[in-house]
């Protein structure tokens, strides 16, 4: 992986929507390059195709037209297996509404994925569930589940769990929306650790300026193009 070559890429991206008679084109021939170890903030109205961004990057979803390279790969024509792996071992995200499972321990919640990806036996697993809720501030909460723990801790197990196979890039879909301004400064210290000292690439979709400040590139998006 090249500083040269970007680990992010959008040629002419297209996705179109049809919940009814008329479609909805959410990205419209949108265009971004993002290049290793860089801090992106991507913001824009509600409605801009922010998020559809996100999970089209994430491989959450195949855009309608147009090429997405990650990691000079074109995901753009993966198969949903496929896409499920690059997936797995490239990329972790993170949620406004947290979505880790409530009825799991906090390291439970941050092995799953590892069972999924990496061929560890389970002492190798909850080791290092343990080291990356230490890095996260939540060494005494590793046998806490979900209902024990303030918002800003549920967040901090989602950051742990989307660090699970060590991914080169993490997405943060609105990571603050859900808490006060406080826990949201801590949150944002952790992303800025995991940029400065673990050299991750991280994107963070944001209406929050304050938070949009983070980033060391402002990508705007309006009406499904990127501005």
């Amino acid at each position: 992986m090249t500083e040269k070559r970007p680990i992010i890429e959008l040629k002419e991206v297209w996705k179109t929507y049809a919940p009814g008679k008329i479609p909805v084109h959410a990205l419209r021939g949108a265009n971004l390059s993002i290049y290793p170890g860089k801090f992106v903030s991507i913001v824009g109205p509600s409605g801009s195709g922010k998020s559809t961004l996100l999970h089209l990057v994430g491989c959450l979803d195949l855009p309608t037209n147009g090429s997405i390279f990650l990691d000079g790969q074109d995901i753009s024509k993966m198969t949903e297996n496929e896409l499920a792996q690059v997936r797995g071992k490239k990329i972790g995200f993170i949620f406004q509404q947290f979505n880790i499972l409530q009825n799991l321990t906090a390291i439970e919640n941050v092995t799953l994925p590892m069972v999924f990806i990496n061929h560890m036996s389970v002492e190798e697993r909850n080791e290092r569930a343990i080291e990356l809720l230490a890095l996260v501030g939540l060494e005494k909460r590793v046998n806490h589940r979900p209902t024990e723990m303030s918002g800003g801790e549920q967040q901090r197990v989602a950051i742990a769990r989307a660090l699970a196979n060590n991914p080169d890039v993490i997405l943060a879909d609105e990571p603050t929306g859900n808490l006060d301004s406080v826990t949201g400064e801590k949150i944002m210290g952790i992303f800025k650790h995991l940029h400065e000292k673990e050299k991750k690439t991280i994107i963070i979709i944001t209406h929050d300026h304050e938070v949009a400040g983070y980033g060391q590139v402002i990508v705007k998006i309006k009406d499904g193009q990127v501005v």
